[in-house]
């Protein structure tokens, strides 16, 4: 087993955000190569399983993902939603979705939200109807980035106004609404591409932590890891796996929205950005572990 350990976001260091697959090939080879050669890997992103069973496994498991999880240490584990879902990654393919209802909205929010995206915002953008634990609306792919933001502004407000007058104990922003309880259990989290409006309990830190725990039942822990991302919340990949004694360093594929302060180490690559950097950043590991390339 090399002494690395890897916590890949999906939408950014992997996934184009424009076009929401994985578009370098490298990408998916350099993955396969070093799964296979027993680093462990995790997915921990706000997407649900379906959509990483599709746009990430599947092409994985086409360069021969299944074969390279065979391997004698070899690991893989997929966490959604952040952290409202997950599934494990073997040589069968990805598992059997969990979901933890326990943070998840009921079918009157869900039903709200995907009533008011169809009578007013269809036009910029979808309910993503493969969410289990969240509410998630993303941009359409054939709308500008200008447009998508005037909008998704709009939508954010009316979401807001719906759900509390529900009931929901929500905070968007600056603003909050506590529910009958006096509490604020959900948040509306803005991204570049969609609205997520999720439990308070999800985060990227629960489910580095989520991974890390399937890892250890499998074998021991590399001592090294690296995060992965292009958002702040990425960060909490790192703050887990710094508290839990490991070494650690985050790689910020999008530094332009501000570099964290940390008190591990941080690290951008070059000029490259998006999955650009994320393919730069697994060539250098495969290089520096010694694997093969085709």
């Amino acid at each position: 087993m090399h002494n690395l350990g890897l916590l890949f976001d999906v939408d950014g260091p992997i996934a184009s955000p424009i076009t929401r697959t994985i578009n370098i090939r490298s990408i998916v080879t350099d993955l396969v190569a070093m799964t296979a050669a027993g680093v462990p890997i995790a997915f921990i992103t706000g997407r649900s399983g379906d959509f990483i069973r599709n746009q990430v496994v599947t092409p994985l498991c086409d360069a021969g993902l299944r074969d390279a999880l065979d391997e004698h240490g070899a690991r893989m584990f997929g966490v959604f939603e952040k952290g409202g879902a997950w599934a494990p990654i073997t040589g069968d393919g990805m598992g059997e979705v969990t979901v933890d209802e326990t943070v998840a909205f009921g079918a009157e929010a869900v039903d709200g939200i995907r009533n008011l995206v169809r009578e007013r915002y269809a036009d910029t953008m979808f309910f993503d109807e493969t969410k289990r634990a969240m509410i998630s609306v993303e941009q359409r792919t054939d709308v500008d980035a200008d447009t998508y933001a005037a909008a998704q502004a709009r939508f954010q407000d009316d979401a807001f106004t719906l759900l509390t007058a529900q009931g929901v104990g929500l905070r968007y922003g600056d603003r909050t609404a506590p529910d009958a309880n006096g509490e604020l259990p959900f948040r509306i989290d803005q991204t570049i591409i969609s609205t997520d409006i999720e439990s308070v309990l999800l985060d990227k830190d629960r489910g580095a932590q989520r991974a890390l725990d399937y890892f250890a039942k499998l074998g021991p822990l590399p001592r090294r890891w690296r995060s992965i991302g292009d958002s702040r919340s990425d960060y909490k990949m790192a703050d887990y796996v710094h508290s839990a004694g490991f070494d650690v360093a985050h790689v910020d594929v999008r530094p332009s929205d501000g570099i964290l302060e940390k008190p591990y180490e941080v690290i951008t690559i070059g000029d490259a950005i998006h999955d650009d950097a994320g393919a730069e950043f697994l060539a250098h590991w495969r290089q520096e572990l010694g694997l093969a390339t085709s």
